[in-house]
């Protein structure tokens, strides 16, 4: 475990694709003009998920909208990075004795973990992204200090789903997640049904494998590590002639990307949480898109609320509409895509924020 203080002004991580995405209402102040209503001596800590913060995705970006927050009110943070799942507990009562104001966890799989401390400190600020805090699923947070994260990532999975069908030559896409859990099967969700209805509106019948929405099953990992598993998740698409392929899992991506690299030919990858492409350069030539979510806006957001004596526990709900989700540009790709692809992509995300589209998945946030 180390424990890592960062004082206002350090710009922590260099995330040149964060800013594609903006919530709404959140335009940073300058660094060196803290704002005048943050108590000077807040301190805003966050513990990650076993991923860590160089995972090139939501970690990471979680850290950065922490320290974008803390440069612009003028206060220290710190961080604790964990290396599995027996971290999550210890690693916040570390930064509980540390005398932190606001914990902000990082990641579905701390739940139980971030539940539990909130309950025992009722003083302490708290907030986690991708959870909604409802450990008994009775569907109200169980906390009475503990504010949800959430992001709609179903709207923008569906238009990178339209994008793989469009781009296909094969007529054979893919995807596979990390852990079967609702921020994982929610971008899957979204992907299958883009690639639906473009089939729908164009006549054609591009598969979509590795996931069945309806049944809820599908090519899982076991975990969000880079390794063996993901690339053999990665080939197993590829050998049913999958030519474009979104790994919903953190790093998990860096080995799918391995795994096109070795098949060989025109084959894209989807990244997801940032733009990949701006996050990675070592997969760039890869990339189709990314499905985008704006933890680090979400993250910076709460943290300054916090610190102004504005902290409510509603949850935030990253949508197409407030720029809380998005699609990152083709970059490399463009000259690979149908030419009207990204007129037709504005349009659907258009009918999509009018409702005239309707975009669901049993694990939307409420």
């Amino acid at each position: 475990m180390t424990i890592t203080t960062r004082k206002a002004g350090l710009s922590g991580l260099a995330i040149l694709g964060a800013s594609a995405i903006v919530l709404s209402g959140c335009a940073a102040a300058p660094e060196d003009t803290p704002s005048e209503s943050a108590a000077p001596d807040f301190l805003a800590c966050m513990v990650s998920d076993s991923g860590g913060f160089d995972d090139h995705s939501f970690n990471e970006l979680g850290l950065q909208g922490l320290q974008d927050a803390a440069s612009e009110l003028g206060i220290e943070e710190k961080h604790v990075e964990s290396s599995s799942e027996d971290d999550f507990a210890p690693n916040i009562e570390s930064l509980l004795g540390e005398g932190c104001n606001m914990i902000v966890t990082v990641g579905f799989l701390l739940s139980a973990a971030t539940i539990t401390a909130a309950q025992a400190n009722p003083d302490v600020e708290f907030a986690i992204v991708d959870d909604s805090l409802d450990g008994d699923f009775d569907g109200v947070n169980d906390t009475e200090n503990g504010k949800p994260i959430l992001f709609n990532t179903a709207e923008a999975a569906f238009l990178a789903g339209y994008a793989a069908a469009a781009t296909s030559k094969t007529g054979v896409v893919g995807t596979f997640g990390g852990i079967q859990i609702n921020p994982v099967t929610i971008f899957m969700d979204g992907f299958v049904d883009g690639v639906a209805y473009y089939n729908e509106q164009n006549g054609t019948s591009v598969k979509a494998i590795g996931w069945d929405k309806a049944s809820q099953t599908g090519s899982f990992t076991g975990g969000f590590a880079a390794g063996v598993e993901a690339k053999t998740a990665a080939q197993n698409l590829l050998d049913q002639g999958a030519d474009v392929i979104l790994p919903v899992g953190g790093p998990i991506y860096q080995s799918a990307a391995e795994a096109i690299r070795e098949k060989g030919g025109d084959i894209a990858l989807i990244g997801v949480d940032a733009d990949v492409y701006n996050t990675d350069e070592s997969v760039k030539d890869l990339l189709l898109t990314s499905v985008m979510k704006g933890v680090d806006a979400g993250v910076h957001d709460t943290v300054v609320a916090a610190a102004e004596g504005k902290f409510d526990i509603a949850p935030y709900v990253g949508t197409l509409e407030n720029g809380g989700v998005g699609i990152a540009p083709f970059h490399d790709w463009e000259s690979k895509v149908p030419a009207d692809l990204s007129a037709t992509l504005d349009d659907l995300k258009a009918q999509i924020i009018s409702g005239d589209l309707k975009v669901t998945s049993p694990a939307t946030p409420q």
